[in-house]
């Protein structure tokens, strides 16, 4: 269920696929109808190209010695998972399609088809914008700073929601950090049945931790200066009771 707050500076489809290619940890890959799960095995070069680690008796090294060169032979999966437990933990899948070929050791794998996958729908990337692309700087801290967030700051998350629209808060059970990226911090606003994003927009792009740090505290200073949700008071009057 989407919810009616505006979404404004976001990262481009080309970024997003490649950030979620920069923070997985695991990729999914499947080739010749055979399906392996590869964890902690994988880097990506500078064009996004994605350099696997397998053993010497893998399957999927014999399959890509045999397969004929610049032929799809292989898709790679890999899952967006929000850090924090939220419902719908999968906020977007990241598909590469293309063929393996080996390389120093390893198993190099050049993309000829990019899709991401996202709760709005796929949405099939340029391979050259793929390749321009730029993880978001954030990407690889987001895991650590939601977390730490969610975990250490509930009080602050509670003081965002007043940057929230009223309508978004109708029914509220829950609200948590979803995603953060150098553009703005996304929140998920759960219900009972059902459950919507909210998109808090920063004033200025933040490029590093520090910046991202003044930017959540000009949030928190705007928030500050706004009444809270009728909808957070009663929830926090129910709990009281």
């Amino acid at each position: 269920m989407g919810d009616t707050q505006d979404w404004t500076a976001a990262p481009g489809a080309a970024e997003r696929a490649r950030s979620v290619l920069a923070a997985a940890w695991s990729c999914a890959v499947t080739a010749d109808g055979a399906r392996e799960e590869y964890v902690g095995a994988h880097t990506v070069t500078d064009d996004g190209a994605v350099r696997l680690a397998v053993p010497d008796d893998s399957a999927l090294l014999t399959a890509a010695v045999c397969a004929p060169r610049q032929e799809p032979s292989a898709v790679l999966e890999f899952a967006d998972v929000a850090p924090v437990p939220v419902r719908g933990r999968i906020r977007s899948r990241l598909y590469l399609a293309g063929w393996f070929a080996p390389d120093r050791g390893t198993l190099l794998f050049r993309p000829t088809r990019v899709v991401l996958r996202q709760p709005s729908g796929a949405v099939v990337i340029d391979l050259g914008e793929f390749a321009a692309a730029r993880p978001d700087p954030l990407a690889e801290a987001e895991a650590r700073l939601l977390t730490h967030l969610a975990d250490a700051h509930p009080d602050a998350v509670e003081r965002l929601t007043r940057l929230v629209r009223p309508e978004s808060l109708h029914a509220v059970t829950r609200v948590l950090p979803l995603a953060v990226d150098r553009h703005g911090l996304t929140l998920r606003i759960e219900r009972t049945r059902a459950h919507g994003d909210v998109r808090l927009p920063f004033h200025a792009p933040a490029d590093d931790v520090a910046q991202l740090t003044e930017r959540m505290h000009a949030l928190l200073a705007q928030a500050g200066a706004a009444a809270c949700p009728r909808a957070l008071q009663r929830q926090r009057a129910d709990g009281d009771g």
